[in-house]
């Protein structure tokens, strides 16, 4: 039912219950895992000029880690083939893209990242894949009382 199962990750709280969600999943239906994780240019281009490029690196630190942390989670499952990827651009738009260009079967997210509590006035990525996106998206929710770590660093 599913062979490529596309895990878009901010290194959030949220992410990484999505993660185990995700790789419980494609062990389930044997499938190939795509970790995603999208540098946010208009984040970026919004920035003062001053604190772009300390932003660049911290952004880029925070996807190494929350690339990672899909490699550790993958390799204590052993089963899945695991593919990881970085992308710049609109992160709802990267990962659409994306997961077409692979064809995938499902797109797993997290629904709280980097918007915070705020999320329900800006709009999140989670709710834009949902949206948009030309396939099933599964979104996993942080629990009440978890710690939801907002990115650190940035």
């Amino acid at each position: 039912m599913f062979d490529t199962v596309v895990i878009a990750t901010d290194g959030s709280g949220s992410a990484e219950r999505a993660v185990e969600a995700a790789l419980d999943l494609a062990a389930r239906f044997d499938a190939t895992v795509h970790g995603l994780y999208v540098v946010d240019t208009g984040e970026v281009e919004t920035t003062p000029e001053e604190v772009r490029e300390a932003l660049e690196r911290a952004l880029a630190t925070t996807g190494g880690r929350a690339l990672s942390f899909i490699l550790e989670a993958a390799d204590a499952e052993a089963d899945e083939e695991l593919v990881t990827a970085v992308r710049e651009g609109d992160p709802a738009d990267e990962i659409c893209k994306y997961a077409v260009e692979h064809d995938a079967d499902v797109i797993v997210s997290g629904t709280r990242g980097r918007h915070g509590e705020h999320g329900y006035l800006l709009g999140s990525v989670a709710e834009e894949l949902v949206r948009e996106a030309p396939m099933p998206v599964l979104t996993v929710r942080q629990l009440e009382g978890e710690p939801n770590p907002e990115r650190t660093g940035v």
